[in-house]
């Protein structure tokens, strides 16, 4: 049985679909959910779901073990990053490294790094008259957005498109692409 623990800061709707996707599995299990925002709706998602959720502030984030010791303990193979907002720390990448996945909303190398994401991401494209935006799925390194990159899917932006337009296509590419690209990684792990 693999083990995954997702990580998330907002409404969870990624977090939702990989348990969705994974419920009912006998070989690969969601087994935490942890958010570092205690209003986060990823924490009622979760609760569907029946796993349990880690709610942790910056400092225990930072400045303790406390993060990696609960993933080991739980026999984590997989972290999952679904519209977490926080840098990784040295000790999660270096116990994880090759074994963290991200997803961005863009085609990476554009329109990645500090800052840039959800509604930013989205605004950017439209500004710069694109004619397509998707999404990147990617291994985590020390800095945002950059680790190597596993998927990408891509959609059209028609000229018309607003942000929450481009924002909607991409959430669809999200939900369709994700769930089994964490599939294909996982079958994978020793």
């Amino acid at each position: 049985m693999k083990r995954i623990a997702i990580f998330a800061s907002g409404s969870g709707s990624n977090a939702e679909k990989i348990c969705e996707y994974f419920e009912g599995r006998t070989d690969v299990q969601i087994n935490l959910i942890f958010t570092n925002n205690p209003q986060a709706g990823v924490i009622q998602r979760a609760r569907k779901f029946q796993i349990p959720v880690v709610v942790f502030d910056r400092k225990t984030f930072y400045e303790t073990d406390r993060i990696l010791e609960l993933l080991k303990n739980n026999h984590i193979d997989l972290i999952v990053l679904a519209g977490f907002m926080m840098l990784i720390p040295a000790s999660l990448l270096g116990t994880y490294s090759e074994k963290m996945v991200n997803i961005h909303p863009a085609l990476l190398p554009k329109y990645g790094g500090k800052g840039m994401y959800g509604h930013f991401v989205h605004e950017a494209v439209v500004t710069n008259a694109e004619k397509e935006s998707g999404i990147t799925i990617h291994f985590v390194n020390e800095n945002y957005d950059e680790g190597n990159i596993i998927f990408q899917a891509s959609c059209e932006v028609a000229e018309s498109d607003t942000p929450d337009d481009v924002a909607r296509k991409v959430q669809v590419l999200e939900h369709v692409h994700f769930p089994r690209v964490i599939d294909e990684i996982v079958s994978k792990l020793s």
